[in-house]
């Protein structure tokens, strides 16, 4: 089979030219390409900020290293014979659109399921009622003059639902990242469809998009426990009864284990209630447990307590952790990041999250990755004794674990561990660690507002 990482996007254009909309000449290589490592069967990677091969982004028109995430749901969208289940928090892509209408007017059977935020076409929004984020995703959008996904969706007749279908005002975020086609493929990850998470801001050339990976499977079986999931959800579909499930009231269970080849991949779907023992952060706190040696850590939230707990045992234990965490979430009030730095930060009140535990010894493997302006660390994985990967949707915190619907993934492939630690080893290259100069700034402005701050509970297993 062949795989992803020796795909370039010529040979994808050569394949799918109408889909990509025109391609352009390869450039010079220069200097000997790095090889490929090798992939467990079924099974693909691809990182958008991969520096072992390059694309040409189509918000510059200029070669840029990475993967191109967005040919890759459309590589896997083009054979589709039978039916496309789409789960994501937003699609503002207006190929993939346009790719999944067509298929509909080839009789394939499309569905899609969006986050009630992002179900709105953006050109029928008035940016006086939306809140500052949205007001810059819709100037973003409109700069791009690619058209609006959700009205191509609509005027092709693909029908979608958001997670008020079950008549609530949402789970706290429909956060799922997955495609199923034919009930046979899989593609997913950390990736929103979306330009700024796939290619960069159009605002800022410098800007590479937020750091994300896409997996795609080849699995009828790992395909039909997604599909469930789906089907809980969509339920009947738009206009139908009230019967679709979004939150605790799908009732998720514990972890679903299939087999891809010879890999055993893991599918945990959120959320749980807090009681219920086959909660994502239960099983996160075990799966760090196993821990023979190393731990590698690429993480977008670190925002639970019982996680940094669970660090500080691995460390008092003698294994080595090298966590990298998203800049812009490492120094908020509510991150454990910050208990691994032995600190805390008051929130906008002067008050301090309760039960933090500083650490008496802070961690020398914590840091944040250098990242261009508006770029953020988006993946939420782990890499255990290099042979065990942990990914999907699902952020290190209690609203994925109790509120939202996601996916957790736990892949046991030394082989594609390899390929997850070659990005955080590329990521860890000139990270700052420890207390950041951004840090210190942020702790001299909160102390000059709040005075002297209380002294934390320190971790009971740090020595």
């Amino acid at each position: 089979m062949m795989r992803w990482s020796r795909w370039g996007l010529g040979a994808c254009c050569a394949v799918f030219p109408l889909l990509l909309g025109g391609c352009s000449i390869q450039g010079k290589l220069l200097g000997k390409p790095a090889e490929d490592l090798p992939l467990p069967p079924g099974i693909e990677v691809a990182f958008n900020h991969n520096s072992a091969h390059r694309y040409r982004s189509p918000i510059t028109g200029r070669w840029r290293e990475g993967d191109d995430l967005e040919a890759f749901v459309l590589s896997t969208i083009a054979p589709a014979k039978q039916d496309i289940l789409v789960a994501v928090q937003e699609l503002s892509l207006p190929k993939v659109a346009e790719a999944l209408v067509a298929k509909q007017r080839q009789g394939v059977a499309v569905k899609v399921v969006l986050e009630n935020t992002y179900s709105t076409p953006w050109s029928e929004e008035h940016l006086a009622d939306l809140v500052p984020h949205q007001r810059k995703r819709h100037q973003q959008l409109e700069q791009l003059g690619w058209g609006d996904a959700l009205l191509i969706l609509q005027r092709g007749g693909i029908p979608t639902i958001d997670d008020t279908a079950d008549g609530s005002a949402g789970s706290g975020l429909m956060h799922h990242k997955f495609l199923v086609v034919d009930r046979k493929v899989v593609v997913a990850g950390s990736t929103n469809f979306t330009p700024s998470c796939i290619h960069g801001d159009p605002d800022d050339p410098q800007s590479r998009g937020n750091v994300n990976h896409l997996l795609r499977f080849q699995s009828p079986e790992l395909a039909a426990v997604f599909a469930a999931e789906f089907d809980r959800m969509w339920g009947d579909g738009p206009g139908g009864k009230p019967d679709s499930r979004f939150g605790v009231a799908k009732g998720e269970g514990p972890l679903q284990q299939v087999m891809v080849g010879p890999t055993r991949v893991g599918v945990l779907f959120a959320p749980h209630r807090r009681s219920d023992p086959n909660q994502g952060l239960v099983l996160l706190q075990q799966l760090l447990a196993t821990t023979k040696k190393t731990v590698d850590l690429a993480l977008f939230v670190l925002s639970e307590q019982g996680i940094a707990d669970a660090l500080a045992t691995l460390q008092a234990q003698g294994g080595a952790i090298r966590l990298l965490a998203d800049p812009g979430f490492a120094n908020r009030s509510f991150s454990e990041i910050l208990d691994l730095l032995g600190t805390q930060l008051p929130d906008r009140n002067c008050k301090v999250e309760a039960n933090n535990r500083p650490w008496r010894k802070p961690l020398d493997g914590v840091g944040t990755p250098r990242l261009a302006r508006g770029d953020k660390l988006h993946h939420k994985l782990a890499v255990i004794d290099g042979r065990t990967v942990i990914t999907g949707s699902f952020n290190w915190s209690p609203s994925a674990a109790h509120q939202n619907d996601e996916t957790l993934l736990v892949i046991e492939s030394p082989r594609l561990a390899k390929h997850f630690t070659a990005e955080i080893n590329r990521l860890w290259k000139g990270a700052e660690l420890g207390i950041t100069a951004r840090l210190e700034r942020k702790q001299a402005r909160l102390r000059k507002l709040c005075g002297r701050l209380p002294a934390g509970r320190p971790n009971p297993v740090q020595t």
